[in-house]
Parts: structure tokens; sequence; C-alpha cells
């Protein structure tokens, strides 16, 4: 059973993520992956990871990054995952949720 103090919220399926201010995603060469860059330092981004933020544009709803990514990636079912990426995310404020 988990630790209702320590369980982040969940997230959503209406909630609109936007990467946050003051961070930025962007491809590193040297690196041959993405990162997300932050005044505080760097942050290197697993594929999977880069797709979702890639599409976190504060215009879609989780729900509707959720199905564009099922859909580019073949009907796969993603939405166990992106919800576990953007609760870890918003938890290091590289995400917000309006």
């Amino acid at each position: 059973m988990s630790d209702p103090e320590t369980t982040p919220p969940a997230i959503r399926r209406d909630a609109v993520p936007r990467i946050a201010r003051g961070h930025r995603l962007q491809f590193e060469p040297a690196q041959d992956c993405h990162v997300l860059l932050y005044p505080e330092g760097m942050v290197t981004l697993n594929p999977s990871a880069a797709e979702i933020l890639g599409r976190c544009d504060g215009a879609r709803t989780v729900a509707e990054l959720c199905a564009a990514l099922s859909a580019d990636f073949g009907g796969a079912a993603v939405d166990d995952d992106v919800h576990h990426f953007l609760q870890l995310a918003r938890s290091h404020g590289w995400v917000t949720l309006d």
C-alpha cells in the first residue's frame, strides 16, 4: 500500500503539460541525445523521455499527448509510461501542468 504523504498526485488526462519556464529541450550532438537544460544544470534524456517532453507544448492535453504517441508507435499502450514520466518530471520541476 502506498503512503499518501509520499505518493505524488495523479496526473489528470485533461491536464495540459508544458516544459517549465527556464528549461529548454534540445538535441546535444556531443552526447548524441536530447537533453533538458535549466539554470542549475542539465538532464540527459532517453529517447522516450525526449519524445514525451517534445510534445509538452502547452497546447495538448495529456490524453492528446498519449494518443499521438500511441499512434506514432504503432498503437502501443503508452498511457502508464507517460503518466509515470510526467509525475517524475513534475516532481523535479521540469514540467508544469495547467
